[in-house]
Parts: C-alpha cells; sequence; structure tokens
C-alpha cells in the first residue's frame, strides 16, 4: 500500500470516475465511418485527447477545425446508459469541498450530462476542451485546474487512465496515479498505479496552512 498527501486530486473524467470506455470508441468508431476512414487509427489515439487532437493524429488529411465545429456528441439518456468506475462516489462523496477538481479532454457539456448520467456530482470546478487552447498531453487542463482551487501543482494530486494524461500531469509538475481501467499498466509511466478508485482511499484529513486540508491517500497499488 502506498500513502500520498496532497491538498487537491484533480481528476480526468472518462476511466477514471466514469465507465465510458466502450461509448467513446463506439461514437468514434460511427463517426469514422461516416467519413469513409478507418477508424482504428481513431480508437490507438482517442483516450485522454480532445477531438482536436484525436482528428489531427489520426487522420491529418481532414480539416480538425471544420469537423469539430460539426460534430454533435451523441449523449442522449435514451442511448447511454454510463456508470460510475467503482469507487467513484465513494471517494467523491468523502472529500472536503474545494479540493477537487475534473480536468478532460471534453467538451463542458458532455463531461456535464455523463457525471449526470452516472450519478456522480459536478465538481464547482470543471475545465474542459473548450477551456484550453492545447489539449493533454500538454499540462493545460491541469495547471487551469490547480489554478482554480488556488492550488500549487506540487500540492495537487492527478488521477489518469491514459498515457497523454499521465504525460499532462507530469509536464504540469503533478504526481500522478493511473488508473489500468483503459489502457495496459506498461503504457502508464504513473508514480502508482492502481486497478480503480476502489484502490484509493481517503485516510486522514488535517486543516493546513491557509485554510486548505491536508488530504492523505491509501493506495492499493498493482
Amino acid at each position: 500500500m502506498r500513502r500520498l498527501e496532497c491538498r487537491a486530486i484533480l481528476f480526468d473524467l472518462d476511466g477514471v470516475l466514469v465507465d465510458s470506455a466502450g461509448h467513446v470508441e463506439e461514437q468514434w468508431r460511427r463517426w469514422a465511418l461516416s467519413k469513409g476512414v478507418s477508424p482504428e487509427p481513431f480508437l490507438r489515439v482517442c483516450h485522454g485527447r480532445r477531438a482536436l487532437e484525436t482528428i489531427q493524429l489520426a487522420a491529418p488529411q481532414l480539416n480538425a477545425e471544420a469537423e469539430i465545429a460539426a460534430f454533435v456528441p451523441d449523449e442522449t439518456p435514451d442511448r447511454v446508459a454510463l456508470k460510475p468506475i467503482e469507487g467513484a462516489a465513494r471517494l467523491l462523496n468523502q472529500l472536503p469541498p474545494g479540493s477537487w477538481a475534473v480536468a478532460t479532454s471534453g467538451g463542458r457539456r458532455t463531461a456535464r450530462a455523463r457525471l449526470s448520467r452516472a450519478g456522480l456530482p459536478i465538481p464547482d470546478v470543471l475545465v474542459c476542451a473548450e477551456d484550453v487552447t492545447h489539449g493533454k498531453p500538454s499540462p493545460d487542463v491541469y495547471l487551469k485546474a490547480a489554478e482554480a482551487l488556488r492550488m500549487l501543482p506540487s500540492e495537487c494530486l492527478v488521477i489518469e487512465d491514459a498515457p497523454a494524461g499521465v504525460q499532462a500531469a507530469r509536464a504540469a509538475g503533478i504526481r500522478v496515479v493511473a488508473l489500468t481501467t483503459t489502457h495496459d499498466p506498461h503504457d502508464l509511466e504513473a508514480d502508482v498505479l492502481a486497478t480503480t478508485l476502489m484502490a484509493v482511499h481517503l485516510g486522514r484529513i488535517d486543516l493546513g496552512p491557509r485554510g486548505a486540508p491536508l488530504l492523505e491517500l491509501l493506495i492499493v497499488d498493482m
């Protein structure tokens, strides 16, 4: 078991809080086929990245900005049945207000819909694709989330599931716990590896400087 301390936790969304990997891949598969291109290049790079960077990497012959402007995600309740990742609801409900945020490569409308349909709370700080110029593996989303919580990057901990997100956390100077919900452990160069949030437990909560809580996390690592 590993013990880590931080003042705030920055969560990725898909594969960390919401079990949506299959839904994400199905959307990309349908979209690629509608464009007459192979879905496989998109499926290899879509997790943890904004749609803009995904298209730029998988289909550089397309005008990514124009495609994004025309893209309408299918998040209608009758088509999307999403579940929280094991342990997500428990952990979020234990965290003090102002000590966590979500930083995702998805759009705000999509992020709020997925959290809601998974029965999870929507955080006060939600940093999404449209809030940054550069998506993961750029550090922008995590730096912006830390700033919004009034925390230094060194005071935070990121929980991720995708290589691009792990790289983003490291580029931001933030320690990272990687869940193996989406990718092979060998692809995740994180500080700690865990299976799901069931392996992440909140220990003590101490009052630190500036009134910010100091969180003790106990992680059953792999």
